[in-house]
């Protein structure tokens, strides 16, 4: 039976996702067929494997173990600056992981807030190299990411339910009982398998905070195999099986969040009878008081010691934060080249095969699809010389998953709001995409594109492969005055990034935003 006539074409957006998948797929390819020769896996390919594992566990574990207690106090407690603490939560997604580490480091560090205080009552400084590093910054970024999602399935719990409950004379542990451990056994699954896939992943934390060959992560591994060895076969093989235990991570966050929910309401007010004790009001306070220090700090140290460090900057970190901004502009293009048209098919319901080439941008490793590239493009140029464009290129396939995630929504309600009437009026095609559907997407549009350039300018991965001593993005330029002990100059071009990456999303969202129908 043939398909129903719709105002937009599939043909862009199926492009679009062929291009996705030959890009990650083709890039793999070429990296596995360069191979001089294959062979099993090693003992340092072994632990790698093994860390590897090791830290997503423990990094999902206790990321979504502390978000369970921030959101049931957030849940159940309304104060001043609430709105704003829970819009915070989503600002370590975006901050860059160089930024991060070092106002972690500033905090945490064995010269850090913590170990002065330490060594002041007579106790050792922290260590933060090694696992426990790599643990703690995984927690940083992750622990908002995992509140948001269980806070969520709080917030989807009917508000007649708590009522009826307290009618019928449930405390607070009968109320826990019957509400909201069962939506818990639905959402902390899905929840830990996000983390676990995103933790899979990890290149900039391991590098900066591993620690030596027994802190070496899957990303990492591929790094050194192509940066140091050249080792073409164990890179593919490498990156193979971090798609295989990506790829499987999220096919589990979309298998166990696929159950049933809590059931509708009446949209009112949630209010709570289990939270008025002392003791309860107390431990919510100590909750989303110390989760509120743990995010701040280091966001204050990064602030505290890069305006000093600004007077320390050089020409070439300021060439490098043009670089990173110019970066940025060509990556969010281009993100937005191939996402809007994928929205689109999706929003049709032809979705299977595009979700998954948007998923694959979360299983792929970066550092192989940029391996692959410079194969395919060595016999005809000079990679290096495109370096910049192959690394704004990357980054927008790492950023397209999120970008569907925040477009197909609003496609679809435009298209099934305004479809059948623009068919009506032979309003379809060009047409339907420049005066319907344009116009309606903006404030997705320029959230999509916000996120897609604050990833892009924070960015550790591809650059650090082809990058010569002359040419920087501010990344790669902060890490490698960290390398060199620079660590005031580092902290200030640390400031200046997270100065350009919140403001290209702030002037990507408010633009899209402007004027918009919302």
């Amino acid at each position: 039976m043939a398909r129903r006539a719709q105002p937009v074409s599939a043909l862009p957006g199926a492009g679009a996702a062929l291009l996705v998948a030959a890009l990650i797929l083709g890039t793999l390819a070429a990296v596995a067929l360069r191979a001089e020769s294959a062979r099993g896996f090693g003992a340092s390919d072994w632990a790698a494997l093994r860390f590897t594992l090791t830290q997503a566990l423990l990094s999902a574990g206790l990321s979504v173990g502390l978000a369970i207690g921030l959101a049931r106090a957030l849940a159940r407690r309304r104060f001043v600056g609430r709105s704003a603490l829970i819009a915070l939560l989503g600002a370590p997604f975006i901050l860059p992981v160089i930024v991060a580490i070092l106002g972690l480091l500033a905090v945490f560090g064995r010269a850090g807030w913590v170990s002065q205080i330490l060594t002041f009552i007579g106790l050792e400084p922290l260590q933060i190299y090694g696992l426990h590093g790599v643990v703690l910054a995984h927690v940083f970024f992750n622990l908002p990411l995992a509140t948001r999602l269980i806070l969520q399935g709080w917030q989807e719990i009917p508000a007649e339910r708590f009522r009826l409950a307290a009618q019928l004379g449930a405390g607070p542990r009968a109320m826990w009982q019957l509400l909201e451990a069962p939506m818990l056994k639905r959402v902390v699954p899905g929840a830990l398998a996000v983390v676990f896939a995103i933790c899979l992943s990890s290149f900039a934390v391991a590098l900066t905070l591993g620690g030596g060959p027994r802190a070496t992560t899957l990303e990492l591994a591929i790094y050194q195999a192509f940066r140091f060895d050249f080792d073409l076969g164990r890179a593919a093989l490498l990156s193979g099986l971090q798609l295989v235990l990506t790829g499987l991570a999220a096919f589990v966050a979309l298998r166990v969040s696929a159950g049933d929910g809590a059931g509708a309401g009446l949209d009112r007010v949630v209010r709570r009878w289990d939270g008025g004790t002392a003791l309860a009001r107390g431990l919510d306070g100590l909750w989303i008081t110390l989760a509120a220090l743990f995010l701040l700090l280091p966001l204050a140290a990064v602030v505290a010691a890069g305006i000093s460090g600004l007077l320390e900057l050089k020409a070439s970190v300021w060439m490098a934060a043009l670089t990173s901004v110019l970066v940025a502009l060509l990556s969010t293009v281009i993100l937005l080249l191939l996402a809007l048209p994928m929205a689109a098919v999706v929003a049709l319901g032809r979705s299977a095969l595009i979700e998954v080439a948007g998923i694959l941008g979360l299983a792929a490793s970066p550092l192989v699809i940029g391996t692959g590239l410079f194969i395919v493009i060595y016999p005809i140029a000079d990679p290096f010389a495109l370096a910049l464009p192959v690394t704004a290129l990357v980054n927008a396939v790492m950023a397209l998953p999120f970008a569907l995630r925040i477009l197909v929504p609003q496609a679809r309600e435009i298209l099934g709001r305004y479809g059948k009437l623009s068919m009506s009026l032979d309003l379809t095609g060009r047409a339907f995409v420049l005066r319907v559907f344009l116009p309606r997407m903006r404030a997705q549009i320029g959230f999509a594109a916000g996120l897609g350039a604050a990833l892009s300018m924070g960015d550790l991965g591809v650059i650090a492969l082809f990058a010569d001593p002359e040419v920087a993005t501010l990344p790669l330029q902060i890490y490698r005055l960290m390398g060199a002990y620079r660590m005031e100059a580092a902290a200030g071009a640390a400031l200046l990034l997270l100065v350009l990456s919140m403001g290209v999303f702030w002037i990507f969202d408010r633009g899209g935003r402007w004027h918009a129908e919302v």
